[in-house]
């Protein structure tokens, strides 16, 4: 991997990744043409992450050459997932010619065993470099239940739901099988606690509000067997979750008010019903040192308001 080449598409995707902040995607065509030039390799494409920013600018231009291009070059990418091993081709092959020949290999027939020899090899290398991600797991094993194969699929499916595994360079289907492996070993069966379980997962990876459980999980951040256990609240995205906690927080105020009753009083006027029968309560909602905040009551309509 050329330091030069690796130098250009980081420049490249910086400037991508700002066009697609700013949603302008003015000259991301020009920075398109220019990537297609560039001798791609599976090192490049997860180290600089390219393949996030050309999709980012698929998604945010309206030109329809801009979209065609970055579909173009992403589906000539994701080839380079399933071969791994093509860079050390000439490596192996000039290996073999430099080989030194013992006077008994004259014939062709231990040549020919040599070669088969060396093509295992490879194919040998080229298994491990395309689990280098996960290769710290233990791959799951096979399954012939029709129900396990489906869910299998749809949990890879699910993983590829962005073009994030491109960048990263995972083995989507081996993730989805070791994930579908541990939901199936918790509950030894098929049934429907199964099958929710299953579609949990999938609903959550597809979910692109949420790309950062995607992402962990390819990464590997994430394992396999605790991505099968991880709970609704632990999958959510960062807003779900800043919502969850601004609603308990909204509920344990209306708690402590329900506790203390209030005071009734009359120096408030409701906005909706125009009344003054209130029920003011005061809570330290902020640091000591901050005034406290006031919840108003509205006992003629129901109406509560926070006055400052």
């Amino acid at each position: 991997m050329g330091k030069r080449e690796e130098e250009e598409i980081i420049r490249i995707a910086k400037k991508m990744d700002k066009m697609a902040q700013k949603k302008n995607g003015s000259g991301a065509l020009e920075l398109l043409k220019e990537l297609r030039s560039v001798p791609m390799t599976l090192e490049l494409l997860q180290s600089t992450r390219i393949g996030m920013s050309v999709n980012a600018i698929r998604k945010q231009s309206t030109d329809e050459e801009v979209t065609s291009l970055a579909k173009s070059l992403i589906k000539s990418w994701k080839k380079l997932l399933d071969e791994p091993a093509s860079g050390d081709k000439s490596s192996d092959d000039k290996r073999k010619d430099t080989a030194p020949v013992s006077p008994s290999q004259g014939s062709p027939e231990p040549k020919e065993e040599s070669s088969s020899s060396n093509s295992s090899s490879k194919s040998e290398h080229a298994d491990v470099s395309t689990n280098s991600l996960i290769n710290t797991f233990p791959r799951a094993p096979g399954t012939a239940d029709s129900i396990r194969i489906k869910c299998r699929e749809m949990l890879s499916n699910a993983l590829q739901a962005g073009d994030d595994y491109i960048a990263i360079g995972a083995d989507c289907d081996e993730l989805g099988a070791q994930i579908e492996e541990c939901i199936f070993q918790e509950f030894k069966n098929t049934d429907m606690k199964y099958k929710n379980r299953v579609r949990s997962r999938i609903s959550n990876l597809k979910d692109m509000k949420n790309p950062n459980l995607r992402r962990t999980v390819l990464c590997g951040s994430v394992t396999p067997e605790r991505m099968a256990k991880m709970t609704a609240e632990e999958m959510a995205s960062d807003e779900l979750k800043e919502m969850r906690k601004n609603l308990t927080k909204e509920a344990v105020r209306d708690h402590q008010m329900a506790t203390t009753g209030g005071t009734q009083t009359d120096l408030f006027t409701c906005g909706k019903c125009k009344g003054k029968c209130c029920t003011y309560t005061q809570v330290q909602t902020r640091s000591a040192d901050e005034p406290m905040t006031t919840f108003v009551f509205c006992n003629q309509c129901g109406n509560r308001w926070k006055f400052c």
